[in-house]
């Protein structure tokens, strides 16, 4: 599979991210969210915004993303890394993005703008991807380095 494609394929095929946003004091901190994409570079997920990372993307809006799946077989690994800027969406952005959110799986539950605003407890995040990488495994016949690293691709927008 292609460097592109294989980013495509570890994004579409899971349905949760790995959200690392930084601490006042300046140490990371990594939480597991449920996430949808729209397309390759926006990904949407919901939280209260008074757990710690939307308390951390509220102060400093830049984060990094990993999406990987962690039922392959040892060996088999593949992930996509993301650099990104994330922020609450705005309320006038909220009808069609609570239903695209909603509607990646049947099985999620389907948010309303009511109850992704105040005095609600939940509200809706986005994330816009700068840069994509994928992980190369040190194996790889092409691009393996002898160690696992990292591939910067380039996933056109549209």
């Amino acid at each position: 599979m292609e460097p592109v494609e294989t980013a495509k394929h570890v994004i579409d095929s899971n349905k949760y991210l790995t959200l690392g946003s930084v601490l006042d004091d300046g140490n990371p901190w990594t939480t597991p969210v449920y996430f949808t994409p729209d397309g390759y570079h926006r990904f949407y997920w919901v939280s209260n915004p008074d757990s710690v990372h939307s308390r951390n993307i509220a102060a400093r809006s830049r984060v990094r993303i990993v999406v990987f799946d962690s039922s392959v077989r040892i060996g088999g690994a593949e992930a996509v890394f993301m650099d990104a800027e994330a922020t609450l969406v705005p309320e006038a952005e909220l009808a069609d993005a609570s239903a695209l959110y909603s509607g990646r799986f049947p099985e999620l539950r389907e948010f309303g703008v009511d109850e992704l605003t105040a005095p609600n407890s939940l509200r809706l995040y986005r994330a816009d991807a700068l840069n994509h990488e994928i992980l190369v495994r040190g194996s790889d016949p092409v691009f393996g380095k002898g160690t696992d690293s990292r591939l910067l691709v380039d996933i056109p927008r549209g």
